[in-house]
């Protein structure tokens, strides 16, 4: 999304308090964007800051064909800075390094723009250091933070910025967008479930390891089903062959969730969601095989699992465990 009016499509309310707040020369000192992944945070904070420093915009439009706009786009801006995890987290050294950089007078001028890709993954040292950053603003200087968690950013560091709610995208028109794209149904119903991206459920599609990886949860339901002594082997042997890295743990671990939420939906008659369109049979084997309250106690392990993943616990553990709470 490059403009205001395309922006405003997809996020009106967050899309008009900007607009509002640039015509009023009311442009806050610091943003916090929270909302779903997906749902134009990020190309929000690229466009707010083409917008503070494009020299050719028409009213509040930038033009996307200066240099500005050209360098903030490949990340080559000088007085624009990003920062996101290293490794897990964001760590104060890189708030630090920030602060420094602050300290010198722009490149080109006294503006200055900084933007924070999962801002609640900072240690609790960064945002101590980011908080005292905040404290002492100045007001040709943009905080941008990005977050799909509010709630794990610190209240002091919440409390000053301007808090901007990104709203998840209507999925029956993504989705009917897709299938335009020539998606199958079922294909689509899965994209719309797992981002609310146009552009990221596209290339999801088009991605040979997510294609094996939906294969591989499969086999692990029908390893589970029918040879559950199976299942740790299964584990080692495959699930952990392919799912390498933390990042996609968590993607196979969201394959995993949809299917239980299936079979929710299956046992209460909602078939119209079901993401899995094509697995009635074995949803209809699980339904004989596990109760709905166990169902429910798994849905709830595979968040435990995911929260794990995220707090850098062995990977071949934290699979392990929820295995063996899926067979109890």
């Amino acid at each position: 999304m490059k403009t205001w009016t395309e922006m405003a499509s997809i996020q009106p309310l967050v899309s008009k308090m900007l607009t509002n707040g640039f015509k009023q020369n009311r442009v806050s000192h610091a943003y916090l964007f929270y909302g779903p992944k997906g749902t134009g945070k990020r190309a929000m904070g690229s466009l707010l800051t083409k917008t503070l420093f494009c020299k050719k915009k028409t009213d509040i439009e930038p033009c996307q064909d200066c240099k500005d706009c050209h360098r903030i786009d490949s990340g080559n801006h000088p007085d624009v800075h990003w920062i996101s995890p290293d490794g897990q987290t964001i760590k104060k050294e890189q708030i630090l390094h920030l602060q420094k950089e602050f300290t010198y007078t722009g490149m080109e001028s006294n503006q200055k723009v900084y933007i924070i890709d999962q801002a609640d993954r900072m240690t609790t040292n960064a945002s101590n250091r980011l908080l005292k950053f905040l404290e002492e603003p100045n007001k040709e200087t943009t905080a941008i933070l990005l977050t799909e968690n509010s709630q794990s950013i610190l209240q002091t560091i919440r409390s000053r910025c301007q808090m901007m709610a990104f709203k998840p995208l209507n999925t029956v028109a993504l989705q009917n967008q897709l299938m335009d794209k020539g998606l199958t149904e079922a294909n689509a119903r899965l994209m719309v479930a797992l981002t609310n991206n146009l552009s990221d459920a596209m290339e999801l599609d088009k991605d040979e390891w997510f294609a094996n990886a939906r294969k591989i949860v499969v086999q692990l339901i029908e390893v589970l089903q029918s040879k559950p002594e199976e299942s740790l082997l299964f584990i080692h042997n495959s699930w952990m062959h392919h799912f390498k890295d933390r990042e996609q743990i968590q993607q196979g671990l969201d394959l995993l969730l949809l299917w239980f939420k299936d079979l929710i939906y299956h046992a209460t008659g909602n078939e119209a969601l079901i993401v899995f369109m094509y697995e009635q049979e074995r949803m209809e084997k699980s339904a004989l095989i596990w109760s709905r309250q166990h169902i429910t106690n798994v849905l709830q392990s595979i968040m435990d699992a995911k929260k794990k993943i995220g707090q850098n616990v062995n990977p071949a553990l934290v699979m392990e465990q929820l295995t063996l709470q899926i067979q109890r």
